[in-house]
């Protein structure tokens, strides 16, 4: 005998072998055995066999008009062999009844299972219901199919158009318009976004990526609401008895510090260190002030820049030539012939701004020999001539702080590297470190940075300081009291001398004014107060930016260093070991992973074949093609690794060298944004503070960061971000925003 029955939701037929009472021991068609109880058997029958009768019964399950069957079915509830009984009349073949079974158990929007064998049929609302919900699943699939087709054929449909963003970067998964980008991508082999750029719905790579960091980021957009004027000091500031002088990148626009020298009765020098002074106009709470903290920092990229602050503000406050500007001024009083500091002293004041100095047009002038003989003709060369030797001398007395800390001296033969993006041309440009004007700018940003951090713990008011262990996990952080920062081998290092470009140097602003205009009643007027929560959701916010904006940096940097290997048509470069299978090419600061490297030592240069690059993936696959042998440049910045130089992230720095120098990176963060860099050359971190610029156009300066992993333990390259002429209008670039920080002088 054979039985039709049902076993774990589904209906099967078999030969019984036995029968124990209510229990059967069946063979099914594949030879596997089963125990079925007497209650889940549905039909018995002596033929066809059970393989037969699956066969005949999802035949005729085929053939069944449901709509048809749902009108014979009674309204009540029924056994599935009466209603074959109705359907193929009273002599319906075993084949027939289970076959009806099959369709029943198929089509719960006609009839409902109420027990095993036992149905009743779907209501007439209930049915009309499920039947339109089927024809729109229906059409959808249509559409979507269609939608696939028309991606497939490089076309993108009118019903993604407008939603390219969202789909790529914050979709709905339940949505036909994903469902079918998702099916072309897998058709077509390729990601969600090389579909898109295939149809047209993304302009181009460059866009690609810029539109995913605005679209997290910036979702309403890079523009600025309306503030109304832009607020200024009072008439009451005094013009400061100076002709101050900058030094900065010919694109830089967004100009933060200023210097000037005088020469004192006694042997004595007056060196000014003066920073735009936004904090004047701009107060705590401010629609200006809510605009600089959502954005925490100006973001920079290779050839593009969103600003932290309105074009309207930054024109007002920007040390332009030509003017008396807002100031802070850090006014340092230093013997002349050892370079001690005998008092410093900080003023809000007016000061003159004679001249705007371009680095990238004074480098091949003023070197280290032109100032020590007095050769050269340039502008403001006694002011430079005179800060020249106090520079080295603070570098120095740093390199000694370092040691005691435990560090090595910092190594000055790193090179910067500045983009300079015209269109979709990109120029890629090395400037080595050291020269004079960086020196100069890098100590007076490092100075400033630390008294001004002193000045605020000496009157008791909270600042936002940048800390630095030599040893250990966590070296660099942010925190609101002083601390070393054993880096740069200062006590305490606030950053101060950004606050056009960064927000933390705004509020560290707002907390000198207080301190120079209260004294020691200043942590009563001061903007934030002792433990003010809000001062640390300040690092905490910022901190997020930063890190995300580098990232940002980061990624469309190593984007324009694949333009460049296509613009170039380079099938072979030159890289340099940096540890491991890691390496770094020599013309651009790109690191790549070298699948199977063999073991080399730390600047040992190797021939590459470069096999094929991505742009959107930012993937590049290159195989060793010679291995040349060690370079003695390479093996000069060996000795700058570990603790001693830039660590690996050692000169990321700041950026400083930005533009608006991105002394974001400090060092050790300077190479992946991560605070255990090693931190080695924070030189960099305050490179930026006073912008010994490389900036790019329109003052884009990068972070100045070491493209190498956390690991490498490389410090020889930093990135800089260069100028750019036609820069995309979505563009969007790393925080990078100099890192004006200087210690202020008198304690309260």
């Amino acid at each position: 005998m054979n039985i039709f029955f049902e076993e774990s939701g589904g209906f099967k037929a078999g030969t019984v072998l036995s029968q124990q009472g209510e229990s059967y021991q069946v063979e099914l068609p594949g030879g596997r055995r089963s125990k079925i109880k007497g209650r889940d058997v549905l039909l018995r029958f002596e033929s066809p066999t059970p393989a037969e009768l699956i066969a005949q019964a999802q035949a005729a399950a085929q053939d069944i008009d449901m709509s048809f069957l749902w009108e014979c079915a009674p309204a009540d509830e029924f056994a599935f062999p009466v209603l074959a009984a109705e359907y193929f009349g009273e002599g319906a073949s075993v084949a027939q009844q289970a076959g009806l079974a099959l369709a029943l158990q198929a089509s719960p929007i006609y009839f409902r299972r109420k027990g095993r064998g036992q149905y009743q049929r779907a209501g007439q609302e209930q049915l009309e219901a499920a039947l339109a919900g089927l024809a729109r699943k229906q059409q959808q699939a249509e559409l979507q199919a269609s939608y696939v087709d028309q991606m497939i054929a490089g076309t993108l449909p009118d019903a993604l158009k407008g939603k390219e963003l969202q789909l790529l970067f914050r979709p709905d998964k339940n949505t036909i318009e994903w469902k079918a980008l998702e099916a072309a991508a897998i058709a077509m082999g390729k990601t969600h976004a090389e579909v898109m750029l295939a149809c047209g719905g993304i302009a181009s790579p460059r866009a690609y990526h810029e539109a995913a960091f605005l679209y997290e980021h910036f979702p309403r957009g890079t523009g600025f609401p309306d503030v109304g004027p832009t607020p200024l000091p009072g008439d009451d500031l005094p013009i400061a008895d100076v002709q101050a002088f900058s030094i900065d990148d010919s694109t830089t626009t967004e100009i933060d510090d200023a210097l000037s020298v005088q020469v004192l009765p006694d042997g004595l020098l007056r060196v000014g260190i003066h920073i735009a002074a936004p904090a004047l106009g701009i107060t705590r709470g401010d629609a200006i002030d809510e605009i600089a903290r959502a954005r925490m920092s100006t973001v920079y990229a290779p050839g593009e820049k969103i600003t932290m602050l309105p074009d309207s503000v930054v024109e007002a406050y920007t040390l332009a030539e030509g003017g008396a500007r807002p100031a802070l001024s850090l006014y340092v009083v230093v013997k002349a012939d050892t370079y001690d500091i005998v008092t410093t002293e900080t003023r809000a004041e007016r000061v003159p701004i004679a001249a705007n100095l371009r680095h990238d047009e004074l480098d091949s002038v003023i070197t280290a020999q032109t100032l020590a003989d007095g050769t050269g003709d340039y502008p403001h060369k006694e002011a430079l001539r005179l800060l020249w030797p106090f520079a080295q001398s603070l570098y120095e007395k740093r390199q000694a702080a370092r040691v005691g800390y435990g560090l090595r001296p910092e190594v000055q033969n790193k090179t910067d590297f500045n983009f300079y993006v015209d269109g979709e041309h990109i120029t890629i440009r090395q400037r080595l470190r050291g020269a004079p004007l960086d020196l100069i700018v890098a100590e007076m940003a490092i100075l400033a940075n630390s008294r001004w951090g002193r000045l605020l713990a000496e009157c008791g008011v909270p600042g936002i300081y940048r800390a630095q262990r030599a040893y250990g996990v966590n070296r660099t952080r942010m925190q609101t009291s002083p601390a070393p920062h054993e880096g740069l081998g200062v006590e305490q290092y606030a950053w101060s001398t950004s606050p056009l470009r960064r927000y933390v140097d705004l509020v560290n602003q707002w907390q000198l004014i207080a301190c120079v205009r209260h004294g020691v009643t200043a942590k009563l007027a001061a903007p934030f107060k002792p433990k003010d929560a809000d001062l640390y959701a300040t690092v905490s916010s910022f901190e997020a930016a930063y890190a995300a904006y580098a990232e940002h940096q980061s990624r469309m940097e190593r984007y324009w260093c694949m333009r460049w290997l296509i613009q170039e048509n380079k099938s072979q470069v030159q890289a340099s070991v940096l540890k491991g299978d890691t390496v770094r090419l020599n013309d651009i600061p790109l690191t790549l992973i070298v699948p199977g490297l063999s073991p080399h030592a730390r600047g040992t240069q190797i021939m590459l074949d470069v096999l094929s690059f991505d742009v959107v993936t930012l993937s590049i696959s290159v195989r060793v093609a010679q291995v040349l042998g060690a370079s003695q440049s390479a093996l000069a910045d060996d000795d700058d690794e570990g603790d001693g130089g830039a660590g690996h992230g050692g000169e990321g720095g700041d950026g400083g060298q930005g533009t608006d120098g991105t002394d974001g990176a400090e060092g050790t963060e300077g190479a992946d944004g991560a605070d255990d860099g090693d931190d080695g050359m924070d030189t960099d971190e305050a490179r930026g503070d006073i912008r010994t610029a490389q900036g790019d156009a329109d003052d884009h300066s990068t972070m100045g960061r070491v493209d190498a992993p956390a690991d490498a333990d490389d410090s020889a390259q930093t990135l800089t971000t260069g100028a750019a002429h036609g820069a995309s209008p979505r563009s969007a670039a790393l925080m990078a925003a100099g890192a004006h920080d200087a210690p202020a002088g008198p304690a309260c």
